[in-house]
């Protein structure tokens, strides 16, 4: 298969399966992934939009199930062209950071950040071992997704900040790390966005946009995200490697 094989984590739905459909548009054949038994009705509705696509599930915490996917692309494709770290969990509860447990504590930086980075490491690792292939149109990238809250404080899900910004220097080690090797690792901060994570807080972030939290008064849609994967990888930005794009509405400015 010459097509270029992306590989996007929890992408079942929201953001993930947002940045699935875009980069299906685009042409990737894309292997979504996530922690379902039966993808089928996914993969239906990405196939349905003109999205060739095929499953597999991968707890990305796992380091068993991380060898069996990167064993599976090698075996199936002979080729990864784009990892998109987007997995990653909320608090089960929000507790504020005098009460936070231990439990949850390791359970965020567990998948979010040890997972994403053994990811990332499998990925490159893979990347690397292609690149003597000679295969044709092979430009392999890297995406992190993290979070606003990779810099913005929330007291009452510290561990989830503390994932994030830890993803962040994930992403810096990585680009530096594979530069010389042509392979660019970007990250994208999505903002406030419209997903099941943010549903049981929508009335609070409905009112913080409405009284100018962001610039752009809206709540973020999965797609805003999707378009800044794509800026991305389209090969407009390969110099600019471990670039920061903000999908947040404009929150990162700091204005008084």
């Amino acid at each position: 298969m010459h097509q270029k094989i992306a590989l996007v984590t929890g992408s079942a739905r929201g953001i993930g399966n947002a940045i699935a459909a875009k980069l299906g548009g685009e042409g990737y054949f894309v292997l979504v992934s996530d922690l379902l038994d039966d993808a089928t009705p996914v993969l239906e509705a990405l196939q349905a939009k003109g999205v060739a696509c095929a499953y597999l599930k991968c707890d990305i915490a796992s380091e068993a199930d991380r060898a069996r996917v990167f064993a599976q692309i090698e075996a199936d494709y002979g080729r990864l062209d784009l990892l998109v770290n987007n997995a990653g969990v909320a608090p089960t509860a929000r507790l504020d950071i005098l009460s936070t447990t231990a439990e949850s504590f390791d359970r965020l930086l567990n998948i979010n950040l040890r997972g994403t980075f053994f990811m990332c490491q499998a990925a490159a690792n893979a990347m690397l071992a292609a690149q003597g292939k000679a295969l044709a149109d092979y430009t392999p990238r890297i995406v992190n997704i993290s979070s606003m809250s990779a810099y913005t404080s929330s007291t009452n899900r510290g561990e989830y900040c503390i994932s994030k910004a830890g993803v962040s220097m994930v992403t810096l080690l990585f680009a530096d790390k594979l530069a010389e090797h042509g392979i660019p690792v970007f990250e994208v901060r999505p903002g406030i966005i419209m997903t099941d994570m943010t549903a049981s807080v929508q009335e609070k972030y409905a009112k913080l946009i409405a009284d100018g939290v962001t610039p752009i008064k809206r709540f973020g849609q999965p797609a805003d995200v999707a378009n800044c994967v794509w800026a991305a990888v389209s090969g407009l930005l390969d110099f600019a490697t471990g670039q920061v794009l903000n999908a947040d509405g404009g929150f990162h400015i700091r204005r008084i």
